[in-house]
């Protein structure tokens, strides 16, 4: 049974292990012309992701690469003193394994362990797709697959041309996140700092195996802001505007925007579809339900959907019309409250008022006073929305691999 995967990021190679470990034969299509080995940000692995990793056989090399990011500083706009945090003490409330990576660094992981049993096609790019599974594309020659699967992110070209537009399915949750490649200057090694205000906030941080920095902002606006995604020119001058007359290391960071080699800039924007597959075609990962950029723990999602929905290929013999809605009935409820908890995250992240940077500020002072176990069992009070990851239970698929 032939699958074209779009996308060879993180959904993408982790759903072409899977369908390739339990028999399937598998194909990988990218729009980039080589793996992205340049830019990208640190994301988080939360315990089930953790898990399947592990499964993977990939857990040594996911820790080796570890960001090694461990003390956070914050000042507040307005301010003299920042206030510092043990990141630790952070994760370990909201999970019990966790890893923090580069998103290149992963995804390049990801490709070693699928490169040699996969079909890899870069620089090429999904133009249509009949129902009856014949797929063209931009430059290769067309060819007919039983199934596609749309792994190719949040502006996902497969959504698009098969459920529809994206302002059909997206919601906006009122923020914007830029990330950009800049020079060490500030020799931040295991270390974030972070100015925050009103509506606003940057950062810095490095990371191990890693010469340059990473600039982080995150911003919110009255309303959504009028650009494409593709204008990085537009999305500077944004930029720019946002964080005019801010202190700190902002003037010098905001400088290095016209010679960063790598710029992500992005909506905070959840999808919502009422289902991830139409016909033979199926959605993971960001491309199906993302639940908001750096919110909302959507690369610990995008792993285990691409692990539930191979294990359910398997387990209904490559059955789409059973293996789907089963998908779909097995991740929705850890979708679901992805999306209440990136919201709210939202709100936290990025102050409203005076009055909201105060209660982050003291927030942070006293995550970083009390012990490790108060800190613990502070958050258990919070229940499932805070230690939203721990709580979800792995199907086993291991009976359909194949020898």
């Amino acid at each position: 049974m032939r699958i074209l995967v779009s996308g060879a990021s993180v959904a993408g190679p982790a759903v072409a292990y899977w369908l390739t470990r339990y028999g399937f034969e598998v194909t990988v299509v990218e729009r980039a012309p080589s793996l992205r080995k340049t830019g990208g940000h640190a994301i988080d692995l939360f315990r089930p992701a953790m898990d399947i990793v592990e499964k993977m056989g990939l857990l040594d090399p996911v820790i080796a690469g570890k960001t090694g990011t461990e003390r956070l500083a914050i000042l507040p706009e307005g301010a003299g003193r920042p206030v510092e945090l043990d990141l630790s003490r952070l994760f370990t409330a909201v999970s019990d394994r966790h890893v923090e990576i580069m998103r290149d660094d992963l995804s390049e992981i990801l490709y070693d362990a699928t490169r040699h049993d996969t079909e890899y096609v870069f620089d090429d790019s999904i133009t249509s797709i009949s129902p009856d599974g014949e797929v063209a594309f931009e430059r290769g020659t067309a060819r007919r697959y039983d199934l596609v699967i749309g792994a190719d992110g949040l502006h996902s070209n497969v959504r698009r041309l098969v459920f529809g537009p994206e302002s059909r399915f997206s919601t906006w949750i009122g923020a914007y996140l830029a990330v950009a490649s800049v020079p060490n200057h500030l020799g931040l090694d295991g270390r974030m700092e972070v100015l925050v205000g009103v509506g606003r906030m940057a950062g810095m941080y490095g990371a191990a195996h890693m010469d340059d920095a990473r600039a982080v902002f995150l911003f919110r606006t009255p309303e959504p802001l009028d650009y494409h995604h593709r204008d990085t020119v537009r999305q500077k001058e944004l930029l720019r505007g946002r964080f005019a007359g801010a202190g700190w290391e902002i003037p010098r960071l905001l400088a290095e925007l016209d010679r960063t080699p790598a710029f992500y800039f992005d909506s905070v924007t959840q999808l919502r579809l009422d289902t991830w597959s139409r016909g033979r075609v199926g959605l993971v990962g960001d491309a199906g339900y993302c639940p908001g950029p750096a919110v909302g723990g959507s690369t610990s999602l995008a792993v285990v959907g691409a692990y539930v929905l191979a294990g359910e290929l398997a387990a209904a013999g490559g059955d789409h019309e059973r293996a789907f809605p089963a998908y779909e009935a097995e991740l929705g409820d850890y979708v679901r409250r992805s999306r209440v908890f990136a919201v709210n995250a939202a709100k936290r992240l990025v102050p409203r008022g005076r009055r909201d940077l105060w209660t982050l500020a003291q927030g942070v002072r006293l995550v970083g006073r009390l012990p490790a176990p108060l800190t613990r069992a502070a958050t258990a009070l919070g229940g499932k929305a805070v230690r939203l990851h721990d709580s979800i239970a792995l199907k086993d698929y291991s009976a359909y691999e194949k020898a």
